[in-house]
């Protein structure tokens, strides 16, 4: 499956920075997964539960408390108050 890189950054600074399948996590609108290739866009994040899906399949979850996600073409950025793996 194709990859993309993912940034995971709070207060403390960047907590995850690495190439990834898939983010799946809910938005202003809800849930959503972002894949790579996806259209580039930006929304608000509600707090919830992420799950990563790694470069080689594996997930990894994780807990937010909101912030916003950014998806462009060669990056995807989730900018939040608060992460805990």
């Amino acid at each position: 499956m194709n990859t993309f890189h993912l940034v995971i950054s709070s207060p403390d600074g960047n907590l995850f920075d690495r190439d990834v399948q898939a983010i799946h996590l809910r938005g202003a609108d809800g849930d959503l997964a972002v894949l790579a290739g996806h259209v580039p866009f930006i929304t608000s994040v509600k707090p919830c539960k992420c799950v990563v899906v790694l470069s080689d399949g594996t997930q990894k979850e994780g807990v937010t408390d909101g912030g916003v996600l950014t998806v462009s073409s060669d990056i995807t950025t989730l900018i939040s108050g608060s992460f805990h793996w």
